[in-house]
């Protein structure tokens, strides 16, 4: 899951002590040996979100699985994105990097303020403390679900906080409605399109989606705005 960095305020995070190497020291990349690794990408990225979530289970830290393979969880089709997506809060992130390190991957903090970074089975992890310029909260992770990710159960966000993360990152500089129209389309009877109007659709950017969608015909146009008659109550 990506996030324009140029429309970012930078500084460093409450609870999120720095974990970037020291200069001139490389990051190790802890692969596992290449016949080990599945064949397929998909697999490949569903190996390592599967890993990923049973450590963090087993520790009892607060997350819900997101981007690309959530929304295959909820039953999009199995054509994931380059890397697996975890929210967890800014508070937990010093836990769970520590938990993940222990389990034998590498963690480390990229040049964005807003998540850390795993190597999990050769596949690349984001562990995402802030969503759409606003901070993973415990009722975010509340509202996820349980749910078979190829056979192991984890907490997902729930549909329609996977969108409203997705429009509230559109902008003048990163407004891609072709990667979230097939999202849109596939999970369409999961999310509560009101609550998402409501939330984002006084923005120019989500407001266009939703225009875009209408005439699709993947959402039904929205009510007329209530008028109050000048005239009063007779």
């Amino acid at each position: 899951m990506r996030q324009p960095a140029d429309d970012h305020a930078t500084g460093r995070r409450a609870g999120v002590s720095e974990l970037r190497p020291s200069d001139g020291e490389r990051v190790p990349r802890r692969e596992a040996p290449h016949e080990d690794l599945p064949l397929d990408r998909n697999q490949a990225i569903l190996q390592a979100a599967k890993q990923v979530g049973s450590t963090l289970k087993k520790a009892e830290h607060p997350f819900a699985l997101a981007g690309s393979v959530a929304v295959y969880a909820h039953g999009g089709t199995q054509n994931l994105q380059h890397d697996v997506d975890f929210c967890i809060r800014p508070e937990d992130a010093d836990a769970v990097a520590a938990t993940l390190r222990e389990a034998g991957l590498t963690v480390y903090t990229p040049p964005e303020d807003w998540l850390l970074k795993a190597d999990c089975l050769g596949q690349q992890v984001d562990l995402i403390f802030e969503l759409a310029h606003e901070p993973v909260t415990t009722a975010l992770l509340e509202r996820a679900r349980d749910l078979s990710v190829d056979s192991v159960l984890m907490p997902v966000l729930s549909p329609t906080d996977l969108l409203r993360g997705l429009l509230a990152a559109f902008s003048e500089h990163h407004c891609d409605f072709g990667a979230v129209l097939p999202i849109a389309r596939t999970l369409r009877e999961k999310i509560d399109w009101a609550a998402l109007r409501r939330d984002c659709g006084d923005d120019p950017m989500p407001a266009a989606f939703f225009f875009i969608l209408e005439r699709l015909e993947i959402i039904p146009p929205a009510g007329p705005p209530a008028t109050v008659s000048k005239e009063g109550p007779r």
